[in-house]
């Protein structure tokens, strides 16, 4: 489940959505100050003639976006909403190429990598697929869970579809046959939040879960090759660390992890020879960190809410990170926000997080005996009403000649 407020780049183009809309700016360092605003609001409804069994009409949602993402090479750009729709654009120039309805609310969504599909997951545990050089084309069902699906991916060569779940499970599937299931990534002891498949290093998925780790799988296999458990400095969350954003540098194999409810965001780094995941940083912020991306340059942007300063940039220097105050396109970006943060303000007060998919926790030996007893008193219950008088045991007493029985 995504944040309400996110923040997506490729190559020169940045989008940052929040509540129903989206802006699209450029991170070039040219005099360009073009910008693309988008509400979903205003995009095309359902027939009204839609309705639920009762004759009543059925729940239009709330337009606000969902989950978005822009295609490998950023021609095509993607978003789903609480309205149940699938809207595509194309980014050069940006252009409203369709509006399609999806059968349910979705939690994510991706773009095959030669770009003729996107893949929309659904609460419900389903996959479809919508074509994308036919914009108005119907959805095909590819795959099914029986959890919630919480993220989808697909495999540089677009041989495999991997699917996170709310039940711990990362699952493989042939693209192809869907049906035809490769391997289980198992390991997780909490919901799966994030996927990410390595680009520069294909056999490779990474993972983030609400049992506060992120892992390195080999997944055509299903081997875990390594765990690092994060260890949360200044969540307010109670929970553990769960990780609402995992992003990648393929220049030096950085790794980046923003965490729901959390005001901070962690540095990882891929060593892929050894096939293990080191820490490099620790990111701590003051205010709610949303949303974090790569750049291909190396920089890494970060959402915040903090309406004075929305973005902060930061580029490693002699190893370490550090934020960015002198940059053009870094101020022009932040001055867009700031003129429209009240599409910010909005989703941050619809945001629930993450914490709604932890399992309920109960003592299950104390919860055994409570019902046992209940059980019990109720059948002790029972044979006081059927009998007109129980000895300590429940067997009726005899009576002695002549005496009367005792009103119950």
């Amino acid at each position: 489940m995504a944040s309400a407020a996110g923040l997506a780049l490729c190559g020169q183009a940045l989008v940052v959505r929040g509540g129903s809309r989206f802006l699209a700016t450029t991170t070039a360092s040219s005099d360009d100050d073009s910008l693309f605003i988008y509400d979903c609001s205003t995009a095309e409804k359902k027939p009204q003639e839609n309705k639920g069994e009762d004759g009543q009409p059925v729940d239009k949602g709330s337009d606000t976006i969902l989950a978005s993402t822009f295609s490998t090479s950023g021609s095509y750009f993607a978003l789903t909403d609480d309205s149940k729709r699938l809207i595509l654009f194309r980014t050069k120039p940006w252009q409203c190429l369709s509006v399609r309805s999806v059968v349910r609310r979705c939690t994510a969504l991706t773009f095959t990598a030669s770009e003729e599909k996107v893949l929309v997951a659904d609460k419900s545990g389903d996959v479809y697929s919508f074509p994308v050089l036919e914009p108005y084309g119907g959805g095909t069902l590819e795959l099914g869970h029986l959890s919630m699906l919480l993220d989808v991916a697909v495999s540089p060569d677009d041989r495999f579809v991997l699917t996170a779940d709310r039940d711990e499970k990362i699952r493989v599937s042939w693209a192809a046959a869907p049906h035809s299931i490769e391997s289980f990534c198992l390991g997780h002891t909490e919901f799966v939040s994030r996927i990410f498949v390595v680009p520069n290093h294909p056999e490779l998925l990474l993972s983030s879960s609400g049992d506060g780790t992120l892992r390195l799988w080999e997944f055509r296999s299903g081997r875990e090759l390594h765990c690092c458990h994060v260890e949360p400095k200044g969540t307010p969350c109670e929970k553990r660390f769960a990780a609402s954003r995992i992003t990648y540098c393929s220049r030096e194999n950085y790794i980046a992890l923003a965490g729901d409810c959390a005001p901070e965001v962690y540095i990882f780094q891929l060593d892929a020879p050894r096939r293990q995941l080191v820490y490099r940083q620790h990111l701590s912020f003051d205010h709610r960190v949303w949303d974090v991306a790569f750049e291909e340059t190396q920089g890494l942007w970060v959402l915040q809410a903090c309406r004075e300063a929305p973005l902060v940039l930061f580029r490693p220097v002699g190893g370490r990170w550090q934020s960015v105050s002198e940059s053009n396109m870094l101020k022009r970006a932040s001055g867009h926000l700031r003129g429209n943060w009240a599409m910010l303000e909005g989703a941050a007060a619809l945001d629930g997080g993450l914490s709604s998919l932890y399992k309920a926790t109960s003592d299950h030996v104390a919860t055994y005996l409570r019902k046992k007893e209940e059980r019990q008193r109720q059948q002790l219950e029972k044979r006081r009403y059927k009998s007109p008088q129980l000895g300590p045991r429940g067997q009726t007493k005899k009576m002695k000649s002549g005496a009367m029985p005792l009103s119950p």
